[in-house]
């Protein structure tokens, strides 16, 4: 079997991690993975905020539970959170930042990170205080939170569960 099928076939969503850091060099990989993803009209629009601070990547977490009305770590533990951000004037930007996402992720696969997507990046980055962070990273613009990649050494990598049937037509 290809490989990038095989990857595409074995990558999961995880959420148990490890209490290790990810080296700088496997996060560059990934990011560099979402930046090669397609985009409409080729534009590469869609932004990438990596937090492997502590201090941020628990203010992320703290208020993405709150968006939910919770207080848990809605990032199960995992130690580092690229945020994919795209500029709303841009027809295709919530498409092209789901590219992005899916890149990194199959990236953190086979590189032997797991990876999870976390919704609520546009709830979170539409809050005053994150737009702030955004401004203080010197991004100007009126970016739209399209996801959060976690990311980390899988404690747990769960079993794959059975494909639906009856989600294919063909028309030939």
């Amino acid at each position: 079997m290809n490989d990038i099928i095989k990857a595409v076939e074995e990558r999961r969503s995880v959420r148990a991690y490890e209490d290790r850091p990810v080296p700088r060099e496997l996060i560059e990989q990934v990011v560099d993975a979402g930046l090669w993803a397609p985009s409409g009209m080729g534009r590469q629009s869609p932004i990438i905020v990596a937090v492997t601070d502590k201090a941020l990547r628990d203010r992320l977490s703290a208020a993405n539970a709150a968006v939910m009305g919770g207080n848990g770590d809605p990032f199960y533990g995992a130690p580092v959170v690229l945020v994919v951000l795209a500029p709303r004037d841009v027809p295709t930007h919530v498409y092209d930042g789901s590219l992005v996402m899916g890149s990194m992720m199959l990236a953190a696969h086979a590189l032997g990170l797991g990876s999870c997507w976390i919704h609520r990046a546009k709830e979170v980055f539409d809050e005053p205080a994150f737009k702030q962070v955004l401004a203080d990273l010197g991004v100007e613009g009126d970016y739209e939170g399209i996801g959060n990649c976690i990311l980390g050494w899988p404690a747990k990598v769960p079993d794959a569960k059975p494909r639906h049937e009856g989600r294919v037509f063909w028309a030939s």
